[in-house]
């Protein structure tokens, strides 16, 4: 979905205590999983294999999830062809404001879709906030996908409004409370993805603050399943320490090729705790099913590729390789079904399908 960049060292950088960025921390206890409680979840939910799923008929998070464009005969079909694949587990982001227009037919429409993904053998990774894509976003209709843009429509969460609403912050910890609160014991979600990519759209450490917040309300909840916020970039490296040192479980982006990716997973084994890959998979980058997957699997990773079905969101076509007149593209960049169901590569989903063992 964005252009990560290999995570290849961790800088040992002071960390900031959460009580400097917020005087209220210093009532804030983590509780932060230790190593025999991580890895007793890893034990618990085996292998993670999936994508990052929105339905095809939704450009981004809002048409996903207000109650007007909440597609559940899409849903249905298009995770049983995962499931069909072996499949089980999908990231779903998330977003502010469909909870804020209307919380309680929202949680009801997450609930509608856990109960969807569950008949269907699937686990949810659900995402609260993210650096990506479009800066500003409002309730209601969404805008048309852009011929040939990847990502055209997809928005931030909060985006650009965090600085310049002072007020929002309190409408975030309410949401982010809310949420967790309601699901806290939900055994159809697998982990808790606190903030994608936090740093992205050139914002660097003016994520910082929201990042540690929402750990922090996360900790005050203290849900029955993992916390955890993915690391994807080697310079951020102040957001790097602390998703890595305050996260149940390491997650993590890589769309590079495998010398790089294993590159990657070795500086984040010495954590001892079970790792996810939240994003893989760019065709255009040698980042394949054919020579990730597998290695991920043998080392008990998580595999969580970059799209499901070609739609609205556009992501077939790459990053920076805008196909204007919408016609396609030599190389779709991510996704695994055309919106019919049948497969973009019959040996990539045969492949898949092999390692799933179905």
């Amino acid at each position: 979905m964005k252009i990560s960049i290999l995570l290849s060292a961790v800088c040992s950088m002071f960390l900031l205590t959460a009580c400097q960025q917020n005087p209220k921390a210093e009532q804030v206890i983590s509780t932060r999983w230790n190593e025999i409680q991580a890895q007793q979840w890893g034990n618990e939910n085996g292998w993670l294999r999936g994508s990052n799923f929105n339905p095809s008929t939704a450009i981004n998070q809002l048409e996903t999830w207000q109650a007007e464009s909440f597609d559940t005969a899409t849903i249905n079909r298009e995770l049983g062809w995962a499931a069909g694949i072996g499949m089980n587990a999908m990231r779903v982001y998330l977003h502010h404001v469909a909870w804020e227009v209307d919380k309680e037919g929202f949680k009801g429409r997450m609930d509608t879709y856990l109960n969807i993904a569950d008949r269907h053998g699937i686990k949810t990774i659900f995402v609260f906030f993210d650096d990506c894509w479009n800066p500003t976003y409002q309730a209601g209709k969404q805008p048309d996908p852009k011929p040939g843009i990847h990502n055209s429509g997809w928005v931030r969460d909060p985006g650009d409004l965090l600085f310049s609403d002072t007020t929002l912050i309190t409408t975030l910890e309410a949401y982010v409370k809310d949420v967790l609160t309601a699901f806290k014991d939900d055994k159809r979600i697998a982990i808790w993805d606190l903030y994608n990519e936090p740093g992205n759209s050139n914002y660097g450490n003016k994520s910082l603050p929201l990042l540690k917040n929402v750990f922090e309300w996360g900790w005050e909840v203290r849900p029955s399943q993992p916390l955890s916020s993915g690391v994807w970039n080697q310079t951020l490296t102040e957001l790097n320490k602390y998703q890595i040192e305050n996260s149940d479980i390491i997650t993590y982006h890589n769309y590079d090729s495998p010398e790089n990716h294993q590159a990657a997973i070795d500086t984040l084994k010495i954590y001892n705790r079970p790792m996810v890959c939240t994003e893989y998979m760019a065709r255009r980058n040698n980042s394949l099913f054919s020579n990730i997957m597998p290695m991920l699997k043998e080392q008990n990773i998580g595999a969580i590729n970059w799209g499901l079905v070609a739609g609205k969101s556009n992501t077939k076509y790459a990053w920076g390789e805008p196909i204007p007149d919408g016609s396609e593209p030599p190389l779709w960049f991510h996704e695994i079904f055309h919106p019919d169901g049948t497969p973009y590569k019959l040996e990539e989903v045969d492949l898949i399908k092999s390692l799933t063992g179905k």
